[in-house]
């Protein structure tokens, strides 16, 4: 058994270090990303941002950029805090950027360290995966813009397979973008009224998430984004 070159444990090195620090973080940071931590520290994150808004801007991202790449529990009361802080707009702009910027930060770690070796692997071993993997490849638009339209997976899954099966950087974060665009307009709404929430000491409610006026148009958006899908799959029926 010959020992990994050192250009191959470099390359996996940021992966490896993602995945240790997603591990400790579901653990040791549970309670320090909290809603409940979000309202004892409501006053000095204002005071910060009156005093110097470009300053917390920059704070903020840079908080939820590391809290997506290193897959830290708390994006949800990140988003919210978002809100709190700057509103509806930008805060959904900022929210909606430092998500996409952790997302592509974790995706470009896991295909430098193990995402396009193991996509060759799965394509030259063939058989069901491979026939599954070529299919993603074939749509990926639609594909992509599905997961992050309806999260049936953990947004880190969603950041990690993509790499896993060699999808492109430039569709995986433009999906990203603008998939995650919907959730994050309404996370941020609901905490830009979270003064409201604080003063009457109660936490959001974050079942208008599943209201049907929201959960039925993003559904709706969800299937526009399916449609290629289903139209090439029908071409090729009649073929």
């Amino acid at each position: 058994m010959t020992n990994a070159p050192p250009t191959s444990i470099a390359r996996r090195l940021p992966i490896l270090v993602i995945l240790a620090a997603a591990l400790l973080g579901a653990f040791l940071l549970r309670d320090q990303l909290s809603f409940a931590a979000l309202a004892d520290n409501r006053e000095a994150l204002l005071a910060l941002r009156d005093a110097n808004y470009l300053l917390a801007v920059a704070g903020f991202m840079l908080a939820y950029v590391v809290i997506v790449a290193f897959s830290l529990p708390g994006a949800t009361v990140a988003t919210l805090t978002g809100g709190f802080m700057f509103g509806l707009f930008p805060g959904v702009l900022f929210n909606v950027l430092a998500a996409s910027i952790g997302a592509v930060a974790i995706f470009l770690a896991a295909q430098s360290g193990f995402g396009a070796s193991f996509a060759d692997r799965l394509k030259e071993r063939g058989g069901t995966v491979a026939r599954l993997q070529a299919g993603v490849r074939d749509n990926e638009w639609s594909v992509l813009l599905m997961m992050r339209l309806v999260p049936a997976m953990p947004f880190f899954l969603a950041n990690l397979i993509p790499a896993f099966i060699g999808v492109r950087l430039d569709r995986f974060a433009i999906t990203t973008f603008f998939g995650i665009m919907p959730g994050a307009l309404v996370l941020t709404s609901i905490g830009a009224g979270l003064s409201g929430v604080f003063a009457r000491g109660e936490a959001p409610d974050l079942s208008v998430l599943f209201a049907p006026q929201v959960l039925l148009p993003i559904l709706g958006l969800a299937a526009l984004s399916a449609l290629p899908v289903v139209i090439k799959a029908l071409r090729k029926k009649d073929v």
